[in-house]
């Protein structure tokens, strides 16, 4: 008899502590068993998960749980974020330090002091949630924890460098490139948000040096003038016919440029003259190498005007901007200004303008693999389907190649050793992971000009060039090939929709480069858990939840059940509140009290034959049971625990339990039988869902000594009296409602005719409702 009136949140860590003691997930590379593997988002280290954490790694982990129940050796392993921006920025706010103004290696070390401090922050919630990963132990084994900023990691993103690099497929190059000057480094289209803002629009007075006439050209950049290099019209524009081959003259600058005729302008905007200017956006750009324009650069990588802009050197681009709008209204060459709402790009790190420079940057080539990576994308299965559009759309986007390096400190060094006297570059062969900008080279003599004098690189990789190697690592590239051969294409990704054009996107670019193979067989991308209000979460607005509360005060397994009847992520976002959490807690509490009441009766062996309604309640569970597992299998599983919900509460609960208490208070073996048999299914078939409430049930109740996710899953087997279920609860609920009308009590008799066709249940019916 199971004493405990209602679930105890106390249960949790007393189950979750007991997994990870037997080390009941690990992972044995050896089994014979098939692989299935998840390569799972790493979480920044330093930082508590957040509700979206909470929310899609127990999804991930309902995926892993049905298929280790389905006969698969599951690699589902932890990894965690430790590189890159996000972490230098909470290391100079945490130790109140700049990073441009203290030693590389001091910043370093402050980096993995704030780190070494952090190391559990993010993994110890994930495991007070109950995620199945292999392992919380970090070591150089498949199915281990690992960490981005470890040597280990380090080292395979430095041989994949070398792999590429010894195919062609990197070069260096000097040209503009996105640029921020607050994380004041290079940035790739990827990392580039938009943002809508209100701007002037300002009309400017140029003048025509063969004419002397004025012309208006409207600019939300004044600041740029000083690198204007032409003027273009479209040439379906009549009203500019005669200025082809003329001069404008730049207000402020009196400097004279082309007057070019071009498709890009746009008539319709401001006056349609449209002033060329390196670089206002990648339009610019774009112009600048189709008319072979020299570029003029009055932006620095500090974000402050150079000595290009004459006496407005030394200003920030906002002051610049009104400074010259000052002195454009002093000389009466501002003719009208006007507030715009427009759309400018930003940083998605530090969410300021990003400015467009001409820096050295190494490039890896990805422009002739567009087109490969749209076809192998359609080898692979997207959940939910529409969710593939948002990768068609940003192959749209991607105009240029990837800039890789970043002048920055803590992430993976590049490579690269260059020698002084004649240029050439030694990349890292050693399989070691090295940061030349402090170890030797390894290569003692150029094998160029014999000279021993090399320069280390100082620049680091772009995080996302680690990233889009985790399916690899985690699969075993260049540690483990022989396990990588077998069991490569990694089996999901899992992740959120605001990385497909990064982390999604530069993974398959990534790996076809090095396999010519689709990265995954299936990916699952979610939208966002939201408030109760529809508005995304953040400490800003003060509506953000900390899903550890939430733990505290409802359980995790409430957290989980929440998460999968509340909606399908996949479809849209997830509303989150902890009132929600707690309306639909019911359903452990349901699941709880039948538990309790089927412990009330002592197990039977299977009769020779069951009766028709035990027969029929084993049959409608089977049909649930097919259903179910098909729609786990496609990683629904809001449909799938709806259709269980309905099962338990209605069919099971109200209906048969019911039927059959009173032949089960009788000691009928077939009813008694079947109330076992029946619930232990249904118990396996919620282990994916509520792991531990299943798992103390399945011990308590079942006595049973081994964990519930060591069994197989359930298997259906024959369904055909599930085509009675719609009539029994209709039929039901009919004797409910005449008994109400009446003004009868349940136990009262009734006189009601059982239909013909409900006749094989008409003995439980009969005694379930003391019909006459």
């Amino acid at each position: 008899m199971i004493e405990q009136k209602r679930w105890d949140v106390s249960f949790e860590e007393e189950i979750i502590d007991e997994w990870h003691r037997k080390k009941l997930y690990e992972f044995d590379k050896n089994s014979k068993k098939k692989v299935f593997s998840i390569d799972t988002p790493p979480p920044y280290i330093n930082a508590p998960i957040h509700i979206g954490h909470a929310y899609t790694f127990c999804q991930m982990d309902m995926i892993a749980r049905h298929k280790r129940m389905k006969g698969y050796e599951v690699l589902f392993p932890l990894g965690l974020d430790c590189n890159g921006l996000p972490i230098e920025l909470q290391a100079e706010k945490k130790y109140n330090i700049n990073i441009r103004e203290v030693g590389r290696e001091f910043f370093i070390n402050k980096c993995k002091e704030m780190l070494d401090e952090a190391s559990n922050v993010s993994s110890s919630g994930l495991k007070r949630m109950g995620i199945s990963f292999n392992s919380f132990e970090e070591s150089k084994k498949v199915g281990a924890k690992y960490l981005t900023d470890s040597d280990f990691y380090r080292s395979i993103t430095q041989k994949t460098f070398k792999q590429i690099w010894d195919m062609g497929l990197v070069y260096e190059d000097d040209k503009p490139t996105n640029y921020c000057p607050v994380c004041q480094t290079t940035i790739a289209n990827s990392e580039i948000d938009y943002k809508e803002g209100k701007a002037f629009l300002n009309d400017l007075i140029f003048k025509i040096k063969e004419t002397k006439k004025e012309i208006i050209i409207s600019t939300t950049r004044p600041e740029l003038l000083s690198s204007c290099r032409a003027v273009i019209y479209n040439p379906l524009d009549k009203r500019y016919d005669s200025l082809k081959g003329m001069h404008a003259i730049v207000p402020i600058f009196n400097k004279e440029v082309k007057i070019i005729p071009h498709k890009s302008a746009d008539m319709d905007f401001g006056s349609g003259l449209v002033m060329v200017c390196s670089f206002g956006d990648t339009s610019d750009i774009r112009l600048f190498i189709e008319l072979g324009l020299a570029p003029i650069y009055s932006i620095d990588k500090f974000g402050k005007m150079t000595d290009k802009a004459g006496k407005y050197a030394g200003l920030k681009v906002t002051e610049a901007r009104a400074k010259i709008i000052e002195d454009l209204k002093g000389a009466k060459l501002l003719k009208s200004q006007k507030e715009i709402v427009h759309k400018y790009p930003i940083c998605d790190r530090s969410k300021t303008p990003v400015e467009f420079i001409a820096l050295k940057e190494y490039y890896v080539k990805q422009l002739e693999f567009v087109e490969h990576i749209r076809k192998i994308s359609d080898k692979m299965e997207f959940f939910s389907k529409e969710n593939k559009q948002l990768l068609i759309d940003w192959f749209g986007s991607i105009s240029i190649d990837w800039p890789v390096s970043r002048t920055r400190y803590y992430a993976t060094e590049i490579p690269i050793w260059s020698c002084k006297k004649c240029g050439y570059k030694y990349v890292n062969d050693t399989g070691k992971y090295l940061r030349p900008w402090i170890d030797p080279c390894p290569l003692k003599k150029c094998p160029e000009c014999k000279s021993n004098d090399w320069l280390g690189e100082t620049r680091i990789f772009d995080t996302w060039f680690d990233s889009s190697i985790s399916n690899m690592f985690i699969l075993g590239y260049e540690y483990d090939n022989g396990f990588f051969s077998k069991n490569y294409p990694c089996n999901l990704r899992p992740q959120g929709k605001e990385i497909v054009r990064t982390w999604l996107y530069y993974t398959l670019l990534r790996n076809y480069q090095l396999t010519k193979k689709p990265a995954f067989k299936h990916v699952w991308i979610h939208k966002h858990v939201v408030d109760d209000k529809g508005y995304k979460m953040s400490k800003s607005k003060g509506n953000g939840i900390d899903p550890m509360d939430l733990v505290k005060e409802f359980g995790s397994e409430n957290i989980r059940i929440w998460s999968v009847l509340e909606g399908d992520i996949t479809k849209g976002d997830i509303r989150c509140s902890p009132e929600r959490i707690k309306g639909t807690s019911n359903f452990n509490s349901k699941l709880w009290n039948i538990a309790r009441f089927i412990s009330g009766f002592k197990k039977a062996k299977k009769p020779a034959k069951l009766s028709p309604s035990d027969k029929w309640i084993m049959h409608e569970l089977n049909s649930v049971i097919k259903k179910a597992d098909k729609l786990y299998d496609s990683y629904d599983f809001n449909s799938g625990i709806k259709i269980i919900r309905e099962f338990m509460f209605n069919s099971y609960a109200s209906n048969y339990l019911e039927m059959v208490k009173k032949r089960a208070y009788s000691n009928d073996s077939s009813a008694l039988y079947t109330i076992y048999e029946s619930f232990e299914k249904l118990i396996l078939l919620l282990a994916p869902i509520i792991p531990i409430v299943s798992e103390k049930i399945y011990k308590e109740l079942f006595g049973k000594k081994t964990s519930i996710h060591l069994s197989p899953f359930p298997t259906a087997g024959d369904y055909e009296l599930s085509k009675f279920t719609k009539k029994i609860l209709e039929f039901n609920s009919k004797v409910w409602a005449q008994k109400k009308e009446e003004n009868k009590s349940l136990k009262d008799l009734i006189k009601i005719r059982i239909p013909k066709d409900l006749e094989i249940f008409s003995k439980d019916l009969k005694i379930m409702h003391n019909i006459e």
